[in-house]
C-alpha cells in the first residue's frame, strides 16, 4: 500500500485518513496545532505539525509519501490555492511524490500546468471527493 499525507488534516482531512488507513494506507496528516496531533492520530494518522503558509515547513512530512492530499477546497485563501500551491509544486519536483489529489479552489490552472511540466498525475475534485481520486491515482479503481 502507499502512504498519503493530508494537508491539513482538519475534518474532511481526518474522514479520508480513517479510509485510508482501513484500507491499509499509511497515512500523514498535517495541522499548524500541536494540540490536534491526538485528533489526528486517533484517525489512524501520523500526525505532522507544519504550516501550509510556509510550505519549507511541510517538506520532511513529504518522505516516503506517493500521494499528497492538498486539501483546501473550502478555504478562499488566495495564497494557498496560488503561490503556495505553485511552490508545492516546484519542491515536489525533487520528493518521492507521484501524485496529488488537490480540491478545487482557484489553482486549477496551477495544478494542470505542475502536471504537464513535471509529469506529476494530478486530481482536481470538488471538496470530499479525495477519496476516489487517491485509489485513481493509484491504479485501485
Amino acid at each position: 500500500m502507499a502512504r498519503v499525507l493530508i494537508v491539513p488534516c482538519g475534518c474532511r482531512g481526518r474522514a479520508l485518513a480513517v479510509e485510508l488507513a482501513a484500507a491499509g494506507h499509511a497515512v500523514r496528516g498535517t495541522t499548524r496545532d500541536p494540540g490536534n496531533a491526538g485528533t489526528i492520530a486517533a484517525a489512524g494518522a501520523e500526525p505532522y505539525v507544519g504550516d501550509p503558509d510556509r510550505i519549507g515547513t511541510l517538506m520532511d512530512a513529504l518522505r516516503g509519501v506517493t500521494i499528497l492530499c492538498w486539501l483546501f477546497g473550502g478555504v478562499p485563501d488566495r495564497d494557498l490555492h496560488g503561490p503556495r500551491l505553485r511552490m508545492l509544486f516546484e519542491k515536489l519536483v525533487e520528493t518521492p511524490v507521484r501524485g496529488v489529489v488537490y480540491e478545487a479552489a482557484g489553482g486549477e490552472a496551477i495544478a494542470r500546468d505542475a502536471a504537464q511540466r513535471w509529469q506529476i498525475p494530478v486530481e482536481i475534485v470538488p471538496a470530499g471527493d479525495a477519496r476516489a481520486a487517491v485509489n485513481r491515482l493509484l491504479g485501485l479503481s
